[in-house]
């Protein structure tokens, strides 16, 4: 399910060169452009754009295996 480690170290690689681009869905804990209005994941709409909170997610979530059930693991 989801992507793997090296593939999300990438991604989190890519949202810590510039955290304030980005906001952490506060439903699924995915993290998001500043620019999206849903989640593409939960399709929640609250969001924490806290730099801070980016950085210490990305973190988190690049260090280890997608858990989230996302529209790919229908298909």
């Amino acid at each position: 399910m989801g992507t793997n480690p090296p593939e999300r170290a990438s991604a989190a690689a890519k949202i810590l060169a510039k955290p304030a681009d980005y906001k952490v869905c506060e439903g699924c804990g995915s993290i998001v452009l500043k620019k999206a209005l849903l989640c593409p994941n939960c399709h929640a709409y609250r969001f924490d754009e806290s730099t801070p909170l980016v950085i210490r997610q990305a973190e988190l979530l690049g260090s280890r295996a997608a858990a989230s059930v996302t529209k790919e693991d229908y298909h």
